[in-house]
């Protein structure tokens, strides 16, 4: 019976003792698990409010004021040539002479046949005159008088004939001597000395052709969405139409940074290109440094808004899902909210946000990539440097290229 009792005490220890063991364990185990992650740390920053402008892009084409096709009115053998390939010349210049010798034998002859009109003019004058006094005491037939008068009225219209063909003459031997009708960048010579030139036809023979380089146009093409939103615009009297008021116009080259140059829209088509869905819009630009070329590709921005309050965030605080553009912003929990939002230009580095947030809340500007949606982070607010820029005007970083507005 001892024995009975003594193996009980034993397992009743050995029990206690295994327990106690675990129970060591498990304290050990508690002591080791580390502690749960704070929350990581993100700067946040609420939107800038500025008063903006929108631009709108599109791709120009430069074209000359005025055009010309330099051809001859006479014809005749090229004499010479007197100016150099491609150099700017003045409205009136020397280009190209006919040999004029033809011409100058015309002349002659048509002023040798004025005087000897003129002569027939004066014998004509002197009979008339002896008919009139021959016929007061009836020397002469009322018939021979009326006919000495016609033949007076005769010659003064020979007279007149003979001036018209000198005058005619004249004006050929003028056009033998080809200037330039405008002031501009001229061409290549087309026909060299010696050759043939045919002239005062239709297919007259084309010796150069010249630009016009000052001022210079620019054509683009703005989209039907765009046109009825400027028509919008106009009616609201938010902005002028261009039919009726010189809207300002910037443009850059394909090596220029900024909108540069300064110019106006004076004229818009009056009808949408049924192939294109466009409108054909021209402005005018300044070019005294002759840097602007006909047949030269610009960008060209124009006013696409009027003035109004917008909210601006950082370009890298916006993120990209698929189709969607999301911004993370920071609630009063300190917890992280997925916010889908509508975006607007990117002017002077900054994105306008249209819709998806306030100007009173903060959204994370700096490490985006540690937030999730729904968790909790630690933020640390800081406002966002604002540039010393009028966000009225284009941008003036060439990289920064504006939506247009749907």
């Amino acid at each position: 019976m001892s024995f009975m009792k003594t193996q009980r005490i034993l397992l009743v220890g050995l029990w206690l003792l295994t327990l106690g063991t675990l129970l060591t364990v498990l304290a050990g185990c508690r002591q080791d698990q580390p502690a749960p992650p704070a929350p990581p740390k993100v700067t946040v920053s609420q939107p800038i409010v500025q008063k903006i402008v929108e631009w709108d892009e599109y791709t120009g084409r430069l074209e000359s004021t005025e055009s010309v096709e330099v051809r001859a009115r006479v014809s005749g053998y090229l004499q010479s040539v007197h100016f150099k390939d491609g150099q700017v010349i003045k409205k009136g210049e020397l280009l190209f002479v006919i040999d004029p010798r033809p011409y100058q034998a015309e002349v002659d002859r048509v002023q040798a046949e004025l005087q000897l009109a003129h002569a027939r003019l004066e014998l004509a004058k002197s009979d008339y005159a002896r008919a009139q006094k021959l016929l007061e005491f009836r020397a002469i037939s009322q018939e021979e008088a009326d006919t000495r008068a016609a033949t007076e009225r005769q010659a003064q219209q020979s007279v007149e004939a003979a001036g018209a063909e000198v005058k005619a003459a004249r004006l050929n031997l003028e056009f033998t001597r080809v200037t330039a009708p405008i002031t501009g960048r001229i061409s290549r010579k087309l026909v060299t000395e010696g050759n043939l030139i045919n002239g005062g036809t239709a297919e007259s023979t084309l010796l150069t052709t010249i630009v016009s380089m000052d001022p210079i146009y620019v054509y683009f093409e703005a989209d039907e969405r765009s046109y009825l939103k400027y028509g919008r615009l106009a009616r609201d009297g938010k902005r002028p139409s261009s039919r009726e008021s010189r809207n300002s116009v910037h443009l850059a080259l394909a090596d220029e940074k900024g909108f540069p140059r300064n110019g106006y829209i004076d004229f818009v088509d009056n009808r949408l290109d049924s192939r294109t869905g466009t409108m054909t819009g021209r402005a005018v630009f300044p070019n005294s440094d002759l840097t602007l070329t006909p047949g030269l590709f610009a960008r060209v921005r124009l006013q696409g808004s009027n003035e109004y309050d917008a909210l601006l965030v950082p370009e890298e605080a916006i993120g990209s899902d698929q189709s969607q553009r999301f911004i993370f912003v920071v609630n009063g929990d300190n917890a992280v909210e997925y916010r889908v939002v509508q975006l607007g230009p990117l002017i002077h580095g900054f994105r306008v946000i249209k819709e998806g947030l306030k100007a009173d809340e903060w959204f994370i500007a700096n490490g985006v990539q540690r937030a999730r949606t729904g968790e909790k982070v630690t933020p640390e607010k800081r406002q966002v440097p604002v540039p010393d820029v009028d966000f009225r005007l284009p941008a003036s970083s060439g990289s920064e290229t504006p939506t247009k507005a749907s």
